[in-house]
């Protein structure tokens, strides 16, 4: 049975998402998109054409959208849906998803004017916070349809007068709310220290408070895709993807070892697809530096994006996290730099070689990794720390810079 989801660019109907009889899923823009002069393409890899998109073309930009490995399976368990079924998963979850897109099926409409939210009581929310783990995504809730990507459990949230509320019935949200990890109690910390870092030297990364209630920490990192107007009244969706989708790679290949993208293709796909490319290169490069020097192995594809506002931009940072602090994690870099996945084996000529690969400029690679260790060494001892664990990751961090200048 041939079964079709709707799919909306913030309000407009846009294009029809099919499972046909076999389970296959295809993807095609409705003629009214093509034909409006502000349309513009869902993804870099799904460029406006009245041809349809086969599940090979379309399937790593909408599997993209969804949640990953333990978290999609117990999902799947609780909706009582295969975990492999893309349709079924974004036809339950898929009312507030990253971006500007959303999915309904057919005869619904998306609610204009008339948002709805259940407002949580600190005893709610430090139920919900308790529960989330074995109920990701609040999937199966009434009137809850949210998705987020990734492995870590999450919550989309909207936050008003500093109380949070939970998005009904595909009501945009403001905020992506972070739970202290099970088996990393202090990787929120980790993620707020590094974060702040990031803006203390003037990168462009998402905004982030370390919270609180009943006895349970975590973190609200306020969404970038969404802009609040009119007196916290009315949320805007900005589309975004990110750069697996753009390249057209699905999720289980985020990792370069895994056939997923190199810096490389960051660096072309950047090169080719911005309208300011000088611009937003140096933000991707700054971004590569950075993840270097805090000792972040986990910057896979996932954990780049690209904003669709006037232009077409590098998102802010996020999901920034040393993870040399671990013990147990992977010291192998997501992306190879210069040639080299071992962290602690990159050297300066590591960092030529990477130049010469993404088209940069030797002297001025070598002269930004240095400019960004500097100024990161005198950032360190204005960031507050609240953890004893942050203590340890500035020690780490401070270390890792001032040895640079040395090899």
């Amino acid at each position: 049975m041939t079964k079709t989801l709707n799919v909306y660019f913030n309000e407009k109907a846009i294009g029809q998402l099919v499972q046909d009889n076999h389970g296959e899923i295809n993807f095609t823009y409705s003629k009214e998109w093509l034909e409006d002069p502000r349309a513009i393409p869902i993804s870099c890899s799904l460029p406006l054409q009245q041809e349809t998109f086969g599940k090979r073309q379309c399937r790593p930009y909408f599997e993209g959208i969804l949640p990953e490995e333990e978290q999609r399976r117990l999902i799947a368990k609780n909706l009582g849906i295969s975990a492999k079924n893309d349709f079924s998963m974004l036809e339950k979850i898929g009312g507030e998803c990253a971006g500007a897109i959303s999915f309904l099926p057919e005869g619904e409409k998306p609610t204009t004017g008339n948002n709805q939210y259940h407002k949580l009581s600190d005893s709610e929310l430090a139920t919900i916070l308790k529960e989330l783990p074995m109920k990701p995504l609040l999937a199966g809730e009434r009137g809850v349809r949210l998705s987020l990507a990734g492995v870590q459990d999450k919550l989309a949230v909207y936050v008003k007068n500093n109380k949070i509320l939970i998005p009904l019935n595909g009501a945009p949200s403001s905020h992506i709310l972070k739970p202290a990890h099970s088996h990393y109690d202090d990787l929120i910390f980790n993620e707020y220290f590094c974060l702040k870092l990031a803006k203390h030297i003037q990168l462009p990364v998402a905004e982030v408070e370390l919270k609180k209630t009943e006895d349970i920490n975590y973190l609200l990192v306020k969404r970038y895709d969404r802009i609040v107007t009119q007196n916290n009244q009315m949320i805007k969706r900005l589309h975004q993807e990110d750069i697996c989708q753009a390249l057209g790679i699905p999720p289980t290949k985020k990792y370069q070892n895994e056939e997923g993208p190199s810096l490389k293709q960051c660096f072309n796909l950047i090169r080719e697809k911005s309208a300011v490319p000088v611009l937003e290169l140096e933000k991707l490069l700054d971004a590569v530096i950075f993840n270097f020097l805090i000792g972040n192995c986990d910057a896979h594809g996932k954990n780049f994006s690209l904003l669709y506002a006037d232009t077409l931009t590098l998102a802010p940072l996020y999901d920034l996290v040393c993870t040399l602090y671990y013990e147990n994690i992977e010291k192998r870099m997501a992306m190879k730099l210069g040639g080299e996945y071992e962290i602690n084996k990159i050297r300066s000529s590591h960092f030529d070689k990477f130049a010469e690969d993404a088209s940069l400029s030797k002297p001025a690679v070598r002269k930004r990794v240095m400019k960004l260790s500097d100024e990161i060494i005198n950032a360190l001892p204005r960031i507050e720390t609240s953890h004893s664990g942050q203590e340890a990751i500035a020690a780490l961090i401070r270390k890792r810079c001032e040895n640079w200048g040395k090899i």
